[in-house]
C-alpha cells in the first residue's frame, strides 16, 4: 500500500522531487500559497490516503518552489480526535520517506500554558509531551523504514532549534520556545487538565504534531516545529475561546510564521 501510494504522487509530482515536507496547521495554510509553480494534488485522489475534515484545512499536497528550493506542503493534516487511526498517520510518514522527505517542517495552532505567551506568539517546540494516549508506532516493525526502539534524544533538531533562532534575530521576530504537550481532543481542556499540564512542564497544549513527529524520527527524517499561539488555557484569562479564535489568531501570526519558514527553507 505505501509503495502504491508513493508511486501515485510521484507520477503527480512532474519534475519536483523535493527533500523538504512543510505540514501546516489550522489557519496557517496560507504559506502553501506561497508556493511558486504549485502542483496540486486533492486527498480525495490519493489511494488509500486519509481525509481532513477540520475548518482551516484545504486537505490537498502542494508541490513546488519555497525560496527556489523544491518543497512538498500538506495543506491540511489528519488529526486522531477526527477517527483517523494513529496507524494512519504512521502510514503517510512512510509514504514521504519513500517520496525522498529528509527534512519536516511541522506546524500548529497550540494553547498557551503562560501568561507571558500570548496569543498571536511564535513558539519553537524544543521537546514534547505525549498525553494522548495513542502512539502510531505500536505495532509490528518494518526495519526498512526505522527501528523499533526510535531514540527521542534529538526529536525536534537542535541544528535546526538554532538556526530558527537565529533566522528570528535577524528578521527581528519575537520567537519564544517551549514544550508542546498533545492531548487527544477535540473538546478544548478543562481548567484543572491546563493547571495540570503546568505542573507537568508543558508550555503549550494541542491536539496534533506528536504521531507526525514520532513517525519522522522512526524515518531518520530531521525536524523543525513551529507552535502558533491562539489562546490561553481554560482558566487562565475570563474570556471564553474556541476554533473561531484558533483560526483568528492564527491568521494574526501567519505572517510571521510565513516570514521564519521561508529564511529557513532558503537556508537548510
Amino acid at each position: 500500500m505505501i509503495q502504491e501510494t508513493a508511486s501515485f504522487i510521484l507520477n503527480h509530482l512532474g519534475k519536483y522531487r523535493p527533500q523538504t515536507l512543510i505540514i501546516l496547521g489550522s489557519g496557517l495554510g496560507g504559506l502553501g500559497d506561497e508556493i511558486e509553480n504549485p502542483i496540486f494534488i486533492d486527498y480525495k485522489d490519493i489511494p488509500s490516503w486519509p481525509r481532513s475534515t477540520v475548518s482551516g484545512h484545504k486537505g490537498r499536497l502542494i508541490a513546488g518552489l519555497l525560496e527556489g528550493k523544491e518543497v512538498l506542503c500538506m495543506q491540511g493534516r489528519f488529526h486522531l480526535y477526527e477517527g483517523h487511526s494513529a496507524e494512519s498517520i504512521k502510514m503517510v510518514m512512510a509514504v514521504f520517506q519513500t517520496l525522498g522527505i529528509k527534512n519536516l517542517i511541522v506546524t500548529n495552532a497550540a494553547g498557551s500554558l503562560k501568561k507571558d505567551m500570548p496569543p498571536a506568539s511564535i513558539m519553537l517546540i524544543t521537546d514534547h509531551i505525549n498525553f494522548s494516549g495513542r502512539n502510531p508506532l505500536v505495532g509490528s516493525n518494518d526495519e526498512s523504514f526505522g527501528p523499533r526502539f526510535p531514540v527521542m534524544a534529538d526529536a525536534y533538531t537542535k541544528e535546526y532549534q538554532d538556526k530558527m533562532r537565529q533566522i528570528a534575530k535577524q528578521e527581528k521576530i519575537a520567537l519564544l520556545e517551549g514544550t508542546y504537550l498533545m492531548v487527544l481532543g477535540p473538546n478544548f481542556e478543562t481548567a484543572a487538565e491546563i493547571r495540570a499540564f503546568q505542573i507537568l512542564g508543558a508550555d503549550a497544549v494541542g491536539m496534533s504534531t506528536v504521531p507526525e513527529v514520532l513517525c519522522a524520527v522512526w524515518c531518520g527524517m530531521k525536524i523543525l516545529g513551529l507552535s502558533v499561539i491562539t489562546n490561553y488555557g481554560t482558566g487562565m484569562v475570563q474570556e471564553f475561546h474556541g476554533h473561531a479564535e484558533t483560526l483568528q489568531q492564527a491568521d494574526i501570526a501567519a505572517g510571521n510564521l510565513t516570514k521564519l519558514v521561508r529564511r529557513f527553507v532558503k537556508e537548510i
